[in-house]
């Protein structure tokens, strides 16, 4: 549903935007530059930008300038480039969103780096573990901020479920299960995902139930992937690119039952998920995540774009009685989150990515963070489902400095 999710916060956003103006730049607006002309761009920085005080769009960049400058025209941005290192050698520019294809990520994460910008780098952080490292290795000396944007761990329905896991009320976690997947026909053949010189595969896009499986346990990498079963794209010529990903880890976790210390947790996703009858796609199969706990199970729909549609179910295992929860404001259910007062209802997940972004650049306190280190325990984890599944990791540019 990766798609037609990604399409839908377009007409979220598209339509919210119509309801509030456009927000008055503050003289000091972070100004942040935009490399490549890809789709996720308008629903991720553009619409964002638009309503955030401190933040101006002041430059795009192509390998093709009229690309650039189309896109320019298009939303309003003063500057494009026909190439990536032109913009970064702008000197006005002091932050990147990066939406490169995969591949290209470190390379272009660390060039940016060195020209001293901040760097907001769309998932997956890079093509694999070696890449992560280097990569946080060059933020760190460089003294700068590096940010993958798992945009969906912002939202305030994040936190409330990440609440009800941490509180205790429902017992220790017992199990995960995280689905992703897209109907059979609706990313063409032509993708990238489909690349594996690009770093492509089902996991490598669909790495959010991974990232929602460590976010609600609250740990780095797993302590074992005891399997892992790959369905390979069947015209791709190198036979490593995964449509299909499953595979069940172990994860050793404070929120596990004391006597084992563990959650066994499963994970599936699937770029070209198989119509019902072949005729019918799952739209219902949003990405979702199933806790499973001592005394209740609880089931997050559609945590990957929760400003959209979501819900949360309680199920308790005594009573068999099941609470709904939705949170697109910290006041909903009344249960607090970390954003206190902040935010708005329409506000996207990727909007409060952005604010906590410009707080962090700006030296004040983000009401949430994804870290560096988190970053590399998610590529950690992503190698190994890869090396289990018998695929082997993904390969990098080479081109790392």
């Amino acid at each position: 549903m990766a798609m037609i999710l990604q399409l839908s916060t377009f007409l979220h956003q598209f339509w919210y935007a119509r309801q509030h103006a456009v927000a008055v730049k503050s003289p000091i607006a972070l100004r942040m530059g935009v490399l490549s002309t890809a789709m996720i761009n308008y629903a991720a920085i553009f619409k964002p930008a638009q309503t955030h005080p401190d933040v101006i769009i002041h430059a795009i960049a192509s390998r093709d300038a009229k690309t650039a400058a189309d896109e320019a025209k298009k939303y309003g941005i003063p500057k494009s480039y026909g190439s990536y290192q032109a913009l970064l050698d702008d000197q006005e520019i002091e932050a990147v969103y990066i939406s490169l294809p995969n591949g290209m990520h470190c390379e272009w994460a660390v060039k940016a780096l060195q020209r001293g910008k901040h760097v907001l780098l769309e998932k997956p952080f890079t093509s694999n573990l070696e890449e992560a490292i280097e990569l946080v290795k060059v933020a760190k000396e460089k003294g700068l901020i590096l940010l993958e944007a798992f945009h969906w761990q912002f939202h305030p329905a994040a936190h409330f479920v990440d609440h009800l896991v941490a509180s205790g009320r429902y017992g220790k976690i017992l199990r995960t299960y995280s689905r992703m997947t897209t109907p059979a026909g609706t990313i063409p053949a032509s993708d990238i995902r489909y690349k594996y010189d690009l770093a492509g595969g089902s996991l490598m896009d669909m790495g959010y139930v991974i990232s929602s499986t460590r976010f609600f346990l609250g740990v780095g990498a797993p302590e074992e992937v005891t399997s892992a079963r790959a369905r390979v794209w069947p015209h791709d010529v190198s036979g490593k690119v995964d449509e299909a990903m499953e595979a069940t880890l172990t994860f050793r976790s404070p929120m596990a039952p004391k006597s084992s210390g563990k959650v066994v947790s499963e994970i599936y996703s699937d770029m070209r998920r198989e119509n019902v009858g072949w005729v019918i796609p799952r739209f219902w199969e949003m990405p979702s995540i199933e806790i499973e706990c001592e005394k209740a199970t609880i089931y997050f729909f559609n945590f990957m774009m929760p400003h959209f549609y979501h819900y949360v179910a309680v199920t308790d295992k005594k009573t068999g009685k099941t609470e709904t929860f939705k949170h697109y404001r910290a006041s909903d259910s009344g249960i607090p989150t970390k954003w206190g007062s902040r935010g708005e209802a329409w506000w996207s997940t990727y909007r409060y990515q952005l604010e906590a972004f410009v707080d962090k650049v700006r030296g004040r306190e983000p009401v949430h963070w994804v870290s560096n280190e988190d970053s590399v325990d998610q590529m950690r984890t992503i190698d190994m489902v890869y090396e289990k599944s018998g695929l082997g990791k993904r390969r990098g540019t080479g081109q790392v400095m």
